[in-house]
């Protein structure tokens, strides 16, 4: 990614990182971060990535949500900033802290023995 591209991308994340809490919030899909944003070199799209807390989350409800509302993304970029063009958004569910706490539970069955764990992740 340029300079340009992280820069731009830094900017995005700032502006729409509220703004995706909110809906989440609004539609009941769990608490939700703004995990990172990539852009590509040509400006012309933005990777936004979403994790979700909370014990009944919803990633699928929240991301049909964001891409239903992705034009009040591309609004407020172009009000916001001066680009040629207005980037288009793809958003995707970050699930690295389920894999943090799935590897977490297998480090805890491997101390206690239980080798149930590990057994049902090996078949995955």
């Amino acid at each position: 990614m340029s300079i340009r591209a992280e820069k731009v991308a830094s900017t995005v994340k700032r502006m729409l990182a509220q703004h995706i809490t909110d809906i989440s919030r609004e539609i009941k899909a769990g608490f939700a971060t703004l995990t990172s944003v990539k852009m590509t070199s040509d400006l012309h799209l933005v990777k936004c990535y979403v994790s979700l807390f909370g014990k009944e989350t919803q990633p699928g409800l929240l991301l049909e949500e964001l891409e239903r509302r992705k034009h009040l993304f591309k609004h407020l970029i172009a009000k916001e900033m001066r680009l040629r063009t207005i980037p288009d958004f793809k958003f995707y569910y970050d699930d690295t802290l389920d894999q943090i706490d799935h590897i977490k539970d297998l480090i805890n069955s491997s101390k206690t023995g239980n080798a149930d764990l590990f057994n049902e992740s090996s078949d995955k």
